[in-house]
């Protein structure tokens, strides 16, 4: 991984993608690209997930951290199916466990990264904002530290900015903090965190269900910094 880098003072704020799914994790990253003086484009990909409560999330972050330009790009991940968040497969709510859950959608970051990437190249900008996590992540594949490093890698090979030896950049700040630290940030960063939404199976009364993998890691992570959660549980 590359060392973070953080624009000079007085100088042209430099242009970066962040990914922006609506969730907590995603918030606190914008909010971050901001602090470090970055102007802030935002990615919103609308996959036809079953958590669509996101998208408006992400449009309010997005706003809230003044992005330059939002983009939701349609990308129908439900034709594939092969995830609870795409496919007619049940959420599991029995607790995280140790394997790698229903809930993971088949290389996502890869394939998201891949649609940051080339509207980063669009515009002209080197950097990156993407807020996978590597402690409380669900065991996901592509939110691993090597995933992120190799892809850093690719985004050189695959590119002309890259041939012509820009230096492309993945800034994953959010990759080796527990869910106590991400909520936080949302404090010191001042985000409110119910701009955000992390459930993955709304309820008809549109509270978040309490019982997912990543309600359970959100709530016990206000818990474990002391901080209150705006959010609406089920349960």
């Amino acid at each position: 991984m590359h060392e973070e880098t953080t624009p000079q003072p007085g100088s042209a704020a430099p242009q970066a993608v962040v990914l922006l799914s609506g969730g907590l994790d995603s918030m606190v990253c914008a909010g971050i690209a901001r602090e470090r003086g970055f102007a802030v484009n935002a990615l919103t990909i609308d996959y036809n997930q079953r958590h669509r409560r996101e998208l408006d999330a992400a449009a309010e972050i997005a706003s809230f951290v003044g992005a330059q330009r939002h983009v939701v790009l349609p990308l129908d991940l439900r034709r594939f199916g092969g995830s609870a968040l795409t496919d007619d497969i049940a959420v599991p709510k029995d607790g995280v466990g140790e394997d790698i859950p229903v809930t993971y959608v088949p290389a996502r970051n890869l394939v998201f990264l891949s649609l940051t990437l080339a509207w980063a190249e669009a515009i002209g900008a080197n950097d990156i904002f993407i807020g996978v996590n590597a402690l409380d992540y669900s065991g996901y594949p592509d939110c691993r530290p090597e995933f992120i490093s190799a892809f850093e890698n690719i985004a050189t090979l695959a590119t002309k900015a890259g041939d012509e030896g820009q230096k492309l950049r993945i800034h994953a700040p959010l990759q080796f903090m527990s869910k106590a630290d991400i909520a936080g940030e949302t404090d010191r960063l001042g985000l409110n965190p119910g701009m955000s939404w992390s459930c993955y199976d709304p309820q008809p009364d549109g509270r978040a269900c309490g019982l997912c993998d990543s309600c359970r890691l959100r709530k016990g992570g206000f818990e474990e910094a002391g901080l209150t959660d705006p959010t609406s549980y089920a349960a």
